[in-house]
């Protein structure tokens, strides 16, 4: 592994063209070394308004695309940015988990095909 610190960043969008977009963006920007576009997840969630059964209140379930963006450490900070200004979400999932195990060249690439943040 490299000592720069890897991650995944989990982020749903509301359909394939939105995905692509923002893949597209943070890829060409170099945030992101690459993202797994991952089509058809259903997401239950609880947000201001839903079902009309008030033990549900809030209570959704929508068809959403996962985006699996790898990043670097030091390329986060300027990929959370760029996805908060370019998501179609209100309140945009971007949760980044830290990889602590991988194949040493494959992290490698990540942190060389990113650009630390400013």
């Amino acid at each position: 592994m490299s000592d720069g610190g890897q991650l995944i960043v989990f982020s749903t969008v509301d359909g394939p063209q939105a995905a692509r977009r923002l893949a597209d963006g943070v890829v060409g920007a170099g945030l992101a070394a690459c993202v797994n576009i991952l089509p058809a997840v259903t997401s239950v969630f609880r947000w201001e308004s839903g079902a009309d059964d008030p033990g549900q209140a809030g209570v959704q379930a929508e068809t959403e695309v996962m985006l699996l963006i790898k990043t670097s450490a030091a390329a986060y900070p300027a990929l959370e940015r760029h996805l908060q200004a370019e998501h179609p979400y209100e309140l945009p999932e971007i949760v980044a988990v830290p990889l602590t195990r991988g194949l040493p060249a494959f992290l490698q690439w990540i942190d060389g095909s990113t650009t630390p943040s400013s």
